[in-house]
């Protein structure tokens, strides 16, 4: 079944609404957003991003994608995000939506 374009939406509001110094994974935004699986977070996230501070959404292993990992963890860390050896310190940084809807 094809992502809805308000089911993108909502992934865009949820990622707009992670703070500087916290963030989600992509199956923390994937619960909120009511979407099945975390899968169609990172299609979303890959697909229309660019303008949302997409660093902010990391894998439930906290740490980023290869390919990103450098320049992720650098704009993480600016923000003062908890990193400890190249891995987001999930239980201090993940940001709670059911406290945000």
């Amino acid at each position: 079944m094809p992502t809805s374009d308000a089911e993108i939406e909502r992934v865009r509001e949820l990622v707009a609404l992670i703070p500087p110094g916290r963030v989600a994974t992509y199956g923390d935004i994937a619960a909120a957003a009511g979407l099945s699986t975390p899968r169609t977070v990172g299609w979303i996230m890959r697909t229309d991003a660019a303008d949302l501070p997409w660093h902010r959404v990391i894998g439930a292993s906290g740490r980023p994608a290869a390919h990103l990992a450098h320049r992720q963890l650098a704009l993480l860390a600016a923000e003062g995000t908890p990193i400890l050896d190249d891995r987001v310190d999930l239980r201090a940084a993940r940001f709670p939506f059911a406290a945000n809807p």
